[in-house]
């Protein structure tokens, strides 16, 4: 099986090394020619464009910044679908507007191409360890076709309905995370403003009614967790940019379908705050800095 991977980010392009380290023939194409190296590094293809890496594959892979990147990527002139063999089964795993997946799937469709929305959570450790989930949205046969690349992957896969329904549970997923970021930065603030020191804060609250994913993963407070982002200076991990652009087509998505979300609202303003003051490339746990400054000087050793 011939796999094209358009997109080696952060996320994507340890996706792809976990597909060519099982076996798979992938075909990489990225903007960043250091990116092609990485993937050919451990038995990969360099493509000369994205319409090189498509032409013969069997199955075309993207994992894109945007709405825009994938509409023009696929939808743009000469774009992927112009140059994939009959049969060819596309997988978008960018994190998109779901009407924007649903616009993209119909196009496929209508030349004859099966396509699912299939969005992943697990950040850089889950891409690198292959423990990514993927919420799925399409068609279950064409699921059924991509599964077993997925599960090099990642470790869950849920069929979360029809095109565009992975979209719609990754906005709603993402929106919670940045809710969460926001919501234990500015409790381990208040702590160590109260001269509490964030280990302890954050073992006790990991056990209590606070405990989330942020606290036990990505706690955003440097020092306190050696393998989140927070503790290399908030480099790698995701993006300031890529939250808010997140929280952006939460707040779109709730317009357009009539629902209130007041607190993903304000937090996409908070990261929209943090992302003008220079730090978009940052990683999101970095909103911590946003919130006060100077509360680790006030607490205990």
């Amino acid at each position: 099986m011939k796999i094209a991977f358009i997109g080696l980010g952060n996320m994507g392009l340890p996706m792809a090394q976990n597909l060519a380290r099982a076996g798979f023939a992938v075909a990489g194409f990225d903007l960043a020619a250091g990116q092609m190296d990485a993937l050919a590094a451990v038995g990969g293809e360099r493509a000369d464009s994205a319409a090189a890496a498509v032409a013969g594959s069997d199955v075309v892979i993207t994992m894109l910044p945007a709405s825009r990147h994938v509409e023009s990527t696929y939808l743009g002139e000469g774009g992927v679908l112009d140059y994939a063999a009959p049969g060819t089964l596309f997988i978008d795993c960018s994190t998109i507007a779901p009407d924007a997946a649903r616009k993209v799937e119909a196009a496929a469709a209508a030349r004859g191409f099966a396509m699912i929305d299939a969005p992943v959570s697990g950040g850089t450790g889950g891409a690198q360890a292959g423990t990514l989930t993927f919420m799925v949205g399409g068609a279950a046969a064409d699921l059924d076709r991509a599964r077993p690349l997925l599960e090099k992957m990642g470790r869950n896969i849920f069929h979360a309905g029809g095109s565009g329904a992975g979209q719609t549970v990754k906005v709603c997923n993402n929106m919670l995370l940045g809710i969460l970021m926001a919501g234990t930065a500015e409790a381990l603030r208040l702590g160590m403003a109260n001269g509490m020191a964030p280990t302890v804060l954050s073992e006790i609250m990991a056990k209590s009614s606070g405990r989330n994913w942020v606290l036990e993963v990505y706690n955003p407070c440097p020092g306190v967790m050696d393998s989140a982002p927070s503790s290399r200076g908030y480099r790698g991990g995701f993006g300031v940019d890529l939250m808010l652009k997140d929280l952006g087509l939460a707040v779109e998505n709730a317009l357009s379908v009539g629902a209130s979300v007041p607190v993903g609202a304000l937090v996409r303003n908070l990261y929209d705050l943090h992302s003008k003051a220079g730090n978009g490339g940052l990683d999101f746990g970095s909103i911590f800095n946003l919130l006060g400054a100077n509360s680790n000087s006030n607490a205990h050793a």
